[in-house]
């Protein structure tokens, strides 16, 4: 999906952790893109072999950044 959403219009990048507990972040350019990716058809077939085959449970978030800072050493 990673790949897939690279084409897609406003896609701005993708973070994920996780072992026992994964975590994926997507960042779109605005709700418009997002809303977009949501229709894309092989992104629906993913989500739905997600429910079916691969998760018990998923939760999605969508929120907006406001800010964001960090701090590095080295």
């Amino acid at each position: 999906m990673h790949e897939l959403a690279q084409e897609a219009p406003g896609f701005l990048g993708m973070e994920s952790a996780g072992d026992d507990f994964e975590i994926t972040v997507s960042y779109w350019q605005d709700e418009e893109s997002i809303l977009h990716w949501k229709q894309n058809a092989s992104h629906q077939v993913a989500q739905e072999l997600g429910k079916t085959n691969w998760y018990k449970a998923y939760q999605v978030r969508v929120s907006r950044v406001e800010r964001e800072y960090g701090f590095k050493t080295g």
